[in-house]
């Protein structure tokens, strides 16, 4: 069985990314308004990659209490800040907000999580867009460790517009053919066994065991759940491994691809926003 490690392969982004930030500043803008502890976890972790490979980071750290009407003028105004050139809209958000509209404030230009509609549409339409950095990493991997996508059955669990849709769409571009499952799904794993690629975003611990696999299937996990003692743990049961061609762990698999992700997004924004106003960028 083959690990799908992502480390080496975040390694190299980030070094690519350090080579690019020295020649562009970037800067990432996260607007956070949570007192969730794992919300702001991922927010220092993804300040000090940043930091490590030159992007500026800056932070808005609003109230847990905050009103749409106040976060969405966060976002409004790092869309207009040329010295922002990606934003980031940190969930959780306070109850009572409408998600949806406040996404759709970023300048898709800096979406470099392709959280607003403008960008999954057009992802799906194959133009210009920056995809979500998970469903990105996903296919990443895929090409780090020679998976062949293309005439391959990929089957995706999960729906989501951060992960499962966007992982879809970018495995139906590289000319798989892509099962979309989901919780009212029936039988699952009859529709998995024959999968040659499976993508597990389901958000349920340890949710995929050995007989939604067989010895072909090469399968990406992209859950991340906390167990009863804390640790971090995938959607898929570690027993899969016993049965499966190949799988990515967690943690270390697609996690820190993401993150790698996020700042090449990033620098890449930068680099196409300073070619389009060279002036204002200087």
């Amino acid at each position: 069985m083959t690990e799908l490690t992502g480390k080496p392969l975040s390694e190299a982004i980030r070094a690519d990314v350090a080579a690019r930030a020295a020649l562009t500043p970037s800067t990432l803008a996260i607007i956070s308004a949570s007192e969730d502890e794992s919300s702001a976890w991922y927010v220092r972790s993804l300040a000090r990659a940043a930091e490590k490979v030159g992007v500026g980071c800056a932070i808005d750290e609003l109230a847990p209490s905050a009103d749409e009407a106040t976060i969405a003028a966060a976002v409004r105004a790092r869309s207009a800040d040329p010295e922002v050139s990606g934003i980031i809209l940190q969930t959780p958000l306070p109850p009572g907000v409408d998600q949806g509209r406040l996404v759709a404030e970023i300048d898709p230009r800096k979406d470099v999580d392709g959280a607003n509609p403008l960008s999954i549409g057009r992802l799906a339409a194959k133009q210009p867009a920056f995809a979500p950095a998970t469903a990105a990493a996903v296919v990443r991997l895929l090409d780090e460790h020679r998976v062949v996508m293309e005439g391959a059955n990929a089957v995706v669990l999960g729906r989501s517009l951060v992960v499962g849709l966007p992982a879809g769409l970018l495995l139906l571009h590289r000319n798989a053919t892509v099962t979309t499952c989901h919780s009212r799904t029936h039988d699952l794993p009859a529709r998995t066994r024959g999968a040659d690629i499976l993508v597990v975003a389901i958000g349920r611990a340890h949710m995929v065991t050995p007989e939604y696999v067989t010895e072909n299937t090469v399968v990406v996990d992209v859950g991340t759940n906390v167990d009863e003692e804390g640790n971090l743990v995938g959607d898929v049961d570690p027993s899969v491994v016993s049965v499966a061609r190949a799988l990515s762990p967690v943690p270390g698999g697609v996690g820190p691809v993401t993150t790698a992700l996020l700042l090449e997004h990033t620098v890449t924004a930068a680099e196409s926003l300073a070619a389009v106003t060279p002036r204002s960028r200087r």
